[in-house]
């Protein structure tokens, strides 16, 4: 099979899996062996794919043309094998772990959960692969509309709440702001496509480019840029294995992936540095991942934490972009690749805690390391990486965006990035140093034991992760230098 092939393969693996889960529904074991089966045929799929991008192809594949200058296709480049890379390799252990957590807690509707995570999956593909905006944008709105019944899997009057300020933030910010900058972009250059160095140039001028990017920035609601960010935490009503989904595999990645394709492939790097049309972004997203720490500090239940924690982290791959230069550019790639491995940690740890303990706050952690060492070591080396601390894989993302931002001479950022590091430390080590140091508040130290095997399982492979991935940040970067090479 060549590589183009392959590309209907990957998309087709994931919603064959969504049609064949519920048959198995009367077996959960079958049913949850064909989820595994599926994310690990997916998960092949993509390695052969990014086999070929590494060597230097750009497989691609046309399905539909709806009219000239619109139509559903598929380019891979390499910032979307990564994106593709890191959904399909953590799709497989958010699978391994949810075993655990959804058994763990009695969760309902098990199988519609494994069905939206598939469908989920197949729309993060297509993101990761569109050859243009048009295509990019379909596959946008079904991950919204997918992951809207996961966040409301619980079925009380919260998760019902919090899924609607989800899809009516999601879908209003596409309408009111995406759509309109994709049909101003189509009307200015008369194409969607992604191409290297961008479409836009000798076809606006710098202020209207400012709206532009505006309208891009604010429309792709995903990315939670502040303000447009109350949804992210809103979300964390979810069971844990969907926030992991909403901020590690695919719905937020999804955000920041689009921006910064967007950035390089619509508007294109040369011309954003000329226009200097977004340094109002630059200024914002600065401001956005300092007040987003803050804010995280202030958080004693831990979703919410982390979930201010990805607003404020998403913020330093949108500022990436906007600086506009290679360096940065790679940064920003970096960081979409550490951020999933070790926020998905975070986030699998939180689950682990919840399903042995039933505790939700930081406050209720003390002396909790003993009891679950596993699972407190492997948040200690998932908050590492976040924070940027070697050997953890954190560091070489913030170390280039800081360089971008130095090299573009925004002595601001860079003291932006060092003060956002600081409060890092200040929101994530808590939970450890309570666990270790601290004694048990409440007397349960003799009868907590670590969660379900699936479940620790996971987390100890994420954690893991955290690590190669300071020892091979060479390889992902060689994979997203081909970026440059037009």
């Amino acid at each position: 099979m060549n590589a183009d092939s392959l590309i209907a393969l990957a998309l087709v693996i994931p919603f064959a899996g969504a049609l064949l889960i519920p048959l198995a529904r009367a077996v959960p074991n079958l049913r949850e062996t064909v989820t595994l089966t599926t994310a690990g045929a997916l998960f092949a799929t993509v390695v052969m794919l990014l086999q070929a991008v590494w060597n230097g192809a750009r497989p691609s594949l046309d399905l539909v043309q709806v009219t000239p200058g619109l139509e559903i296709a598929f380019r891979i480049e390499p910032l979307g094998m990564l994106f593709a890379t890191i959904a399909s390799t953590l799709w497989i252990i958010n699978s391994i772990y949810s075993i655990g957590y959804m058994r763990g807690n009695n969760e309902p509707r098990q199988t519609s959960f494994y069905v939206c995570f598939a469908i989920a999956l197949f729309a993060t593909i297509g993101i990761a692969f569109s050859a243009n905006l048009f295509t990019l944008f379909l596959f946008y709105e079904l991950l919204s509309v997918s992951t809207y019944p996961l966040v409301a899997h619980k079925g009380n009057e919260a998760a019902k709440r919090g899924a609607r300020v989800y899809l009516l933030m999601l879908i209003g910010a596409s309408l009111v702001f995406f759509l309109p900058a994709i049909v101003w972009t189509y009307v200015l250059t008369g194409t969607l496509d992604f191409v290297p160095g961008g479409i836009l140039q000798g076809h606006i001028g710098p202020v209207a480019t400012g709206l532009l990017l505006a309208l891009f920035a604010f429309g792709i609601g995903k990315a939670a840029v502040m303000p447009l960010h109350y949804w992210l935490p809103i979300a964390m009503v979810a069971p844990t294995p969907v926030s992991a989904l909403l901020h590690a595999v695919a719905v937020v990645k999804a955000g920041v992936f689009t921006v910064s394709k967007v950035i390089f492939y619509i508007f294109g790097l040369d011309f954003l540095t000329e226009t200097g049309a977004s340094e109002w972004l630059i200024i914002l997203s600065s401001f956005g991942l300092l007040m987003a720490s803050l804010v995280a500090i202030q958080k004693d239940n831990l979703k919410a934490r982390l979930a201010y924690s990805t607003v404020s982290q998403l913020a330093y791959v949108v500022l990436a972009a906007a600086l506009a230069s290679s360096t940065a550019m790679l940064g920003a790639g970096l960081h979409i690749a550490m951020h999933a491995a070790g926020k998905i940690t975070l986030f699998f740890c939180a689950g682990a805690i919840y399903t042995a303990t039933k505790k939700t706050e930081v406050s209720q952690l003390d002396g909790l390391g003993w009891r679950m060492p596993v699972t407190m070591f492997a948040f200690f080396l998932g908050a590492l990486s976040v924070i940027g601390v070697p050997p953890l894989g954190g560091i070489w993302s913030k170390w280039h965006i800081m360089q971008g931002a130095y090299e573009a001479e925004y002595i601001f950022v860079v003291a932006a990035l060092m003060i956002s590091t600081l409060l890092n430390i200040g929101y994530l080590l808590p939970p450890v140093i309570r666990a270790f140091l601290l004694p048990p508040k409440d007397g349960y130290e003799g009868g907590i034991k670590e969660a379900p095997l699936p479940s620790v399982l996971a987390l100890s492979i994420t954690a893991l992760f955290c690590v190669l991935l300071f020892f091979n940040a060479g390889a992902v970067a060689t994979l997203l230098n081909g970026m440059f090479v037009y």
